[in-house]
């Protein structure tokens, strides 16, 4: 299932601004809920991850696949923000750690397509509210906002205020 992922970075200490120039790291698991280079079955793969440059407009646009609902976790796409490419090579340089959180009526249209089997069955024993990380406040500055559709692709997109002072 294509996914685009556009992520609006900003500046939380210049009233939101766009980050120009800002680079994001971004990753998530496969249809089968396996991360590159870390599940078992995947450690010496790489795919399902990047890192891109925000344009002027502080926005970030990645095309990949819609990500599965594994156990014990609703489904989501990690990413780190740096304040530029030449420094997203070391860990030390970020300055933001995020997920986006995916919602659940259109996890329910994706999950019924071939392939994402699992996913069904997982996501009928997590929520927003029980999940370790959006637990908080129900994903609610993390819910992405998803247009388009299962046969012609979707697009999820977030505003993420970075703080940088």
């Amino acid at each position: 299932m294509p996914l685009t992922i556009r992520l609006a970075i900003q500046d939380a200490a210049k009233d939101c601004a766009p980050m120009a120039g800002a680079a994001v790291y971004l990753w998530h698991c496969n249809r089968a809920g396996e991360y590159s280079m870390y599940s078992s079955a995947v450690t010496n793969e790489n795919y399902l991850r990047g890192v891109q440059e925000t344009d002027s407009n502080g926005v970030v646009t990645f095309t990949s696949v819609y990500p599965a609902c594994y156990s014990g976790r609703w489904p989501h796409i990690h990413f780190e923000v740096y304040p530029s490419l030449a420094k997203a090579t070391d860990p030390a340089n970020k300055i933001a750690t995020s997920q986006v959180a995916l919602p659940k009526d259109t996890c329910d249209l994706v999950y019924a397509t071939e392939g994402y089997g699992q996913s069904v069955s997982n996501l009928t024993q997590v929520s927003l509210a029980s999940d370790n990380v959006f637990g908080n406040d129900g994903g609610a500055h993390q819910l992405g906002t998803i247009s388009g559709s299962v046969s012609s692709g979707l697009t999820v997109e977030l505003a993420v205020p970075v703080e940088t002072a």
